[in-house]
């Protein structure tokens, strides 16, 4: 079965927005203000905790991973509860993985966002069902870049890896196809934009209006 796998942050959708907003939430609640902006959405994608430690390194506060830690259910409640204020398909991301689907690929997706919060912004955006598989960071008892999460997503949608991609947008996802031996493409209209080009992916996807294109080399192979 030729199989596309998803990353979900910065990938299929730009949440970064909502990301930062709940990591200022947890900060506020401290009593430190909101210390990131904008334009640290590169790190937002990077997860709740690396947000914490920016925010807490800017504000000199010193909280070593315990204390990060223990804010990070903090962050993660606040982003539950106002999970998709700003957050917005990629243009041409519905339409694309519609297409793969009506010419027979398997989708999947392939996230090291919470379990419970991705399968809810995928309903909340409307396109949960699209997909065959959803695994997550507490799917397993590993994440990416950890190749089982991969594999485990590639297997659940009936695929087979040596027919299958991972679209992602940050260094993880190019470490965890390499320990797959998957190759994958990395999208440049996330946060680090043609910067990608540094991690060396087997491709490389401009706009979705591109992706079958992209990903045939590596699902059509016999």
């Amino acid at each position: 079965m030729r199989t596309v796998i998803f990353d979900l942050d910065g990938t299929l959708a730009d949440t970064s927005a909502d990301l930062l907003a709940a990591a200022n939430a947890a900060f506020d609640l401290a009593g430190h203000g909101a210390p990131l902006a904008a334009d640290d959405a590169l790190t937002a994608f990077l997860g709740g905790r690396a947000m914490l430690r920016l925010g807490a390194t800017r504000l000199g506060l010193g909280w070593d991973e315990e204390e990060i830690s223990r804010r990070y259910p903090v962050l993660l409640e606040a982003y539950d509860g106002a999970i998709d204020t700003h957050t917005r398909l990629y243009p041409g991301a519905l339409d694309a993985v519609q297409a793969l689907r009506s010419d027979g690929i398997a989708v999947g997706i392939c996230t090291n966002k919470p379990d419970h919060l991705a399968e809810k912004l995928l309903q909340r955006l409307g396109v949960r069902d699209l997909f065959g598989v959803m695994v997550g960071a507490n799917t397993l008892a590993v994440r990416k870049p950890d190749p089982a999460p991969l594999f485990h997503a590639i297997s659940g949608v009936g695929g087979d890896p040596s027919r299958a991609v991972l679209i992602g947008d940050t260094e993880t996802d190019r470490r965890t196809g390499r320990a797959a031996n998957v190759p994958v493409v990395l999208v440049t209209f996330g946060p680090e934009g043609a910067g990608v080009t540094r991690l060396e992916p087997e491709g490389l996807l401009h706009d979705y209006a591109t992706l079958r294109s992209v990903v045939a080399p590596f699902v059509d192979r016999v």
